[in-house]
């Protein structure tokens, strides 16, 4: 997740309360990656981060793993549990939104990262995007379908709204109703999108 102005992220890590940490890889992206072993490997980066499980997921399916998160206490979280595994991952305390890349990722791969951002943001987010991937580059994203906003993360988007953004810069390939946490069944949408 990524820090914003609606709410602390860092003061809620500082709290031990990450409800939206449910202690293991997006299941979605774990079978993508079992189905897409034949996949070219390279660079991955996971903006929104947090305790790193879906970097973790993605450095043992081989990639270059680099987890990336506003929060300053999400990182030595992320660390602990990448060496307990020894998977060599390469976290940083950054904002996706607005920084440099230090460089460029074949893959940026995010779990419900678009819905936890302000909707004025999410121009700044297909910007960000189109800064930290390399031309050509996957974008493999698990989007919160939810319709209803309460004025707080996650915020409402639909498929329209996907296909308004992102449509221009990227090709989408596929999309699908993946195999979720349970309470998420049928509520979230993987895309599979090319970097043109």
């Amino acid at each position: 997740m990524q820090i914003n102005e609606d709410r602390d992220w860092e003061a809620l890590y500082q709290a031990n309360d990450t409800f939206w940490d449910h202690g293991e890889a997006s299941p979605g992206l774990v079978d993508y990656l079992a189905a897409n072993s034949s996949l070219p490997l390279g660079q991955a980066l996971v903006p929104g981060c947090g305790r790193g499980h879906d970097a973790r997921a993605l450095a043992q399916a081989g990639w270059a793993a680099t987890g990336l998160d506003l929060a300053p206490s999400s990182v030595p979280l992320a660390k602990r549990l990448a060496d307990e595994e020894r998977l060599p991952i390469d976290y940083r305390i950054g904002d996706f939104l607005s920084d440099e890349p230090h460089k460029l990722f074949d893959l940026v791969f995010e779990h419900t990262l678009f819905c936890a951002i302000p909707p004025v943001r999410r121009d700044d987010y297909v910007q960000a995007l189109r800064r930290w991937l390399k031309p050509g580059g996957l974008y493999l994203a698990v989007n919160y379908m939810i319709t209803e906003d309460n004025g707080e993360p996650p915020f409402s988007t639909t498929t329209a709204e996907l296909d308004e953004r992102f449509g221009e810069p990227f090709e989408l390939l596929r999309r699908w109703t993946p195999r979720s946490y349970e309470g998420r069944e049928g509520k979230e949408l993987i895309n599979e999108w090319r970097f043109r």
